[in-house]
């Protein structure tokens, strides 16, 4: 592509793939309170997944929420979700090089903030795929602001 640098046909590439443009991410904290019984945000989790059309996660999120259910409920439970996920429950996007340096730049710009490497990843690529909302009962998706002068904030559905 002549004289474009690599990394912006990468870009260009990349966000013309995944999310459509109704998709909404959903982080950890819903998947894990949908899949837990026990957990006291069990319905409202359920029922926000029930009115998203088109959940999109990552497959950071995939991972920390396995991890999360098989150490906090059973094997049987992570193997569940992984298998719905498989299956096609929500669409699966994978983190890929930009989106974690992309994510290294959110923790440099956010000092104050302790926004994990899966809260990281999750802003990068919502940016790149242009999501704006997100389902979520972890506060630093409110918290974090994105855009050229970073003024935007993801519409969170709690």
């Amino acid at each position: 592509m002549g004289g474009v640098p690599a990394e912006d046909r990468w870009r260009a590439a990349a966000s013309t793939q995944g999310a459509s443009p109704l998709s909404v991410f959903v982080d950890t904290s819903i998947w894990f309170a949908a899949a837990n019984r026990n957990d006291r945000h069990n319905a409202r989790a359920k029922e926000i997944l029930a009115g998203v059309a088109d959940p999109l996660l990552t497959d950071h999120v995939l991972v920390e929420t396995w991890r999360l259910l098989n150490s906090r409920i059973h094997r049987r439970a992570a193997d569940h979700f992984w298998a719905q996920v498989r299956r096609g429950i929500a669409q699966l996007e994978h983190v890929i090089p930009i989106d974690l340096e992309s994510a290294w730049a959110v923790g440099e710009i956010f000092r104050d903030q302790n926004f994990s490497i899966v809260d990281r990843t999750s802003f990068a690529v919502m940016e790149r795929l242009a999501i704006h909302q997100v389902a979520s009962l972890d506060n630093h998706f409110a918290i974090y602001r994105y855009g050229h002068d970073r003024n935007r904030a993801f519409d969170v559905l709690r």
